[in-house]
């Protein structure tokens, strides 16, 4: 498989998805980079569940967290295919001859880019308990997997935050202030701030657990 419009998380290998993103063409690009960190954490989740022997209380609650994250690994790379369509329209808006037509479709693409990477960020953040409940609760002998997940985790709701806030301040290529555009999309806006406050807890967890995680690293 060598065209990169054909390559997607869904049929492509993992080695003909990264040559894709590493190519000078945008899409895939960071957007869908983040849905794929997103469904690694999934997976390592998913894992780390799989090993967990829960006591009897903790089953029904066990069973429901790797049924989450296997669901999520799915989504999550359907998320990130969606990202790189997105990107692909933002990138053909800028293409187009400056005007009226160009000005709505840069807006049309931007707060298209924008939702997808809210949607990627709020499943993200969704997933902060359930890591969390693992940290807790799962197999301690996977502890470094826990936290090598939440470094993914961390990546995908940084990149989800970031790329909303970016194509929310594009949309003033299309003559709009930033003022405007806060009154025009307050859920999007109030996005970015839900995503920086996520990052901050899942800094929280990953110090707590990091004595355990990296016990060579705690004098």
């Amino acid at each position: 498989m060598t065209d990169a419009d054909d390559v997607t998380t869904q049929s492509s290998t993992v080695a003909e998805w990264t040559r894709a993103l590493a190519g000078s063409k945008g899409s895939p690009g960071g957007g869908a980079g983040t849905g794929v960190m997103l469904a690694i954490a999934a997976s390592l989740a998913s894992m780390v569940a799989g090993y967990t022997e829960p006591k009897e209380h903790q089953q029904e609650e066990l069973a429901s967290l790797h049924a989450r994250a296997r669901a999520l690994r799915e989504d999550a790379l359907q998320l990130a295919d969606d990202d790189a369509a997105a990107s692909e329209a933002f990138g053909a808006a800028f293409h187009l001859d400056r005007g009226p037509e160009r000005d709505e479709a840069i807006h049309r693409a931007s707060v298209g880019a924008a939702k997808a990477s809210a949607v990627l960020g709020e499943r993200a953040v969704a997933a902060i308990d359930d890591l969390d409940w693992l940290a807790s609760y799962g197999n301690p002998a996977l502890i470094a997997d826990v936290v090598v997940g939440c470094g993914a985790l961390r990546a995908a709701v940084a990149g989800a935050r970031t790329n909303v806030s970016f194509d929310l301040a594009t949309l003033r290529s299309a003559g709009a202030t930033l003022e405007q555009v806060r009154e025009q999309h307050p859920a999007l806006w109030a996005s970015v701030e839900q995503l920086s406050s996520a990052l901050e807890r899942i800094d929280r967890l990953t110090a707590a657990v990091d004595d355990r995680a990296a016990p060579t690293d705690a004098g």
